[in-house]
């Protein structure tokens, strides 16, 4: 029985204004050609199929035709629902979708049986069975109890989500029992474990609550496919507990790791071996750091041409330096012309000494005007002096129009003051 893990596809997902649709297209077409190749039984897509709840057309149409070929290709496929997925929107074709031998649990199901699916190994007979876990959002597991404290309401969802995940390892435990055959359990899950990190493209999942999952309260299973961290690894050393990680890099300071899938092999029933499968740069993206002129010499010296089939090179720069460069965007733009590369981001970072200057002139905020918080933010910026000398206009003219409008409330409320107060009046004589 041979399983294929991967997660975190993000389909749909819009990088810095630029669309990814090539770079996934070219990874699921490289995806069905490892399947074939390798004779993969079934593969399993722990989480976050598309980037955001209400993902573009073209994003659904890859997964549609993804499911049609799997069943085209005789392959099982296993999808389960992460943080940024919609459960209602997987739902609602997982009936069809059933139909093509793709199984579809896009958020927690009334019974911890629903979970529990059985996969046919190359002799049509159940090869494995899986924990189809996805990601478990607090609502569905645990009610919130009036005067909790917030250590009390992580500990009652790590002990709900302990329980939901034993509560379908012993379903399966019971179908294996059906069985009779010691086939191997398949855990999966999306969710951050103690022993993982992240990057600036994974988003926090259970903020002011729950953190991390520790790896110790997953099932006993024979393998736990995980999903949510983008980095390929193994969860605390244990070679059966893995994160496949994204296939294609989503940010970049992902840029100085491979991508993977994981092949699960079952052999003699429990016996599992797992490879690591580098998946292939489609697209490549570079950082470029230092002074001007390294950013200088660094970019004359990237390749004028790629071969006709690659995609355009995506850069993030970060100049150091403590100077106001006048039109660096342009400068830099220059530099690349004609080249098949693309300046996504621009940085500007002070030096470590101009940072210590910056902490020795720190002031109270009280101690600042409006204007001086304005001015010192706008230094910052690499604008040209036009561009600057307009901001400030702008800012001037609003400030202006807030302080005559808190002048006049100051004095409307003034008067009803004076109306609303009670007279006196001054006894006889006085």
């Amino acid at each position: 029985m041979k399983i294929l893990h991967t997660s975190d596809w993000h389909l749909g997902q819009s990088f810095m204004g630029k669309s990814r649709e090539p770079e996934h297209r070219a990874f699921l077409e490289w995806l069905l050609q490892l399947i074939e190749y390798e004779s993969v039984n079934a593969v399993i897509v722990a989480g976050d199929i598309f980037d955001t709840t209400t993902p573009p057309s073209y994003a659904r149409s890859l997964y549609n035709e993804f499911i049609v070929q799997m069943h085209q290709a005789g392959c099982q496929l296993v999808i389960l629902g992460g943080n940024h997925d919609s459960v209602s929107m997987l739902h609602e074709s997982a009936s069809l979708a059933q139909c093509l031998g793709t199984h579809v649990v896009g958020g927690v199901l009334q019974s911890p049986a629903e979970q529990v699916i059985t996969l046919k190994n190359a002799n049509t007979q159940v090869g494995a069975i899986v924990c189809a876990i996805p990601f478990i959002r607090a609502r569905d597991v645990v009610e919130s109890q009036a005067g909790q404290t917030g250590q009390e309401k992580q500990q009652a969802l790590i002990k709900a989500m302990a329980d939901h995940f034993d509560a379908v390892y012993r379903e399966a435990l019971d179908t294996r029992t059906q069985l009779q055959r010691n086939v191997p359990i398949i855990a999966t899950g999306h969710l951050t474990t103690l022993a993982s990190s992240k990057s600036e493209s994974v988003r926090d999942i259970y903020v002011g609550t729950l953190e991390s999952f520790p790896a110790d309260h997953l099932p006993k299973a024979d393998y736990i496919a995980l999903g949510h961290i983008h980095k390929p690894m193994s969860v605390a050393g244990q070679a059966h507990v893995r994160y496949s990680g994204s296939p294609i890099h989503l940010s970049f300071d992902e840029v100085n790791h491979d991508k993977q899938v994981q092949l699960v092999s079952f052999n003699g029933e429990l016996e599992s071996t797992v490879e690591s499968v580098t998946v292939p740069r489609f697209r490549q993206m570079r950082t470029v750091n230092g002074s001007l002129a390294e950013v200088t010499r660094e970019l004359e010296s990237l390749p004028a041409s790629i071969s006709e089939t690659a995609l355009d090179i995506w850069l993030e720069i970060s100049i150091h330096t403590d100077d106001y460069l006048s039109g660096l965007h342009q400068q830099l733009e220059n530099l690349i012309e004609g080249k098949p590369m693309e300046i996504l981001r621009l940085r500007r970072k002070r030096s470590a000494k101009d940072a210590v200057l910056n902490t020795e002139r720190k002031k109270s905020l009280k101690e600042f005007l409006p204007k001086d918080v304005f001015l010192q933010r706008l230094a910052e910026e690499p604008l040209e002096p036009e561009q600057k000398a307009k901001l400030l206009e702008t800012f001037t003219k609003l400030v202006t129009e807030v302080e005559a409008n808190v002048a006049l409330d100051d004095s409307e409320l003034h008067r009803a003051r004076g109306a609303a107060a009670p007279k006196i009046n001054s006894p006889e004589g006085a």
